[in-house]
């Protein structure tokens, strides 16, 4: 017979299942500390020997890490996503820059679409707290704030897809962005012109998904990132003549 004898689960399964589960939904993120022992086994109606025995079991799989006189918190799994060596890569070629916009382009267009059928609406509400929050920003002209927030954003579109392959995947591609391996998303916001330009596309984005109109919602996260791509194209032309101009100076003033 197909039947077998139903035993009651530990405690401290339920409790590993349940921060497994926060990991994997994205609700917990890398380097989150978790509340004290004693706030977290009342959250969770356990005893703390139960909770001890969750999260060591958890240390043990690589999701927490405890600090010496800190806590606990979410590992940085995100760190493990690509090898130190391809980031090293990524980070000495320029060419890798657009393969990566061209990638963001193709992920997160499918995931305004998936956004936009799937997200509740209370999705849709953190993205329109995140780009409220852009909008802020700009008045008061933060824009290194502002360009935190539109990493935010598109993360929350992200998240708003329901698909945990490609939250995480696409966190460890934001990991990588926000410390400039790709390019300096900073420097974009610090000119103005750029800066009312990429709020405008924002808005775009957001309205479409706000309307629920996956295809707009796709056409507009596609077109504000071929934005991106020939601002940094011009960038680069620039730096690349700047320095034949140099150059070129500097010959004249020896001769």
């Amino acid at each position: 017979m197909p039947f077998q004898p139903i035993t009651a689960e530990k405690l401290s399964d339920a409790v590993v299942r349940q921060v497994e589960q926060l990991i994997l939904r994205g609700v917990l993120r890398p380097g989150e500390k978790l509340p004290p022992e004693r706030d977290l086994a009342e959250r969770l109606g356990v005893s703390r020997p139960s909770l001890r025995d969750a999260i060591s079991r958890l240390q043990e799989d690589g999701l927490l890490s405890a600090r010496a006189g800190a806590g606990v918190f979410v590992a940085e799994v995100l760190g493990h996503a690509f090898s130190p060596a391809l980031v090293a890569l990524f980070a000495r070629h320029d060419e890798a820059v657009f393969d990566y916009i061209s990638f963001r382009r193709d992920m997160e267009g499918l995931a305004a679409e998936r956004a936009a059928k799937l997200g509740s609406d209370t999705d849709l509400a953190v993205v329109s707290t995140v780009f409220a929050k852009m909008e802020d920003a700009h008045a008061r002209k933060a824009a290194e704030e502002e360009a935190q927030l539109d990493a935010q954003f598109h993360m929350a579109i992200v998240e708003a897809s329901h698909n945990v392959v490609m939250l995480h995947m696409m966190r460890s591609m934001y990991a990588l962005l926000r410390g400039g391996v790709f390019y300096n998303r900073q420097v974009m916001f610090e000119q103005h012109t750029s800066r009312a330009a990429l709020l405008d596309q924002h808005r775009a984005i957001h309205d479409a998904l706000q309307a629920r109109d996956p295809a707009a919602a796709r056409a507009a996260v596609e077109a504000h990132l071929a934005y991106v791509q020939a601002a940094l194209s011009e960038q680069q032309r620039a730096r690349h003549n700047e320095t034949i101009a140099r150059q070129r100076l500097d010959h004249e003033q020896m001769r």
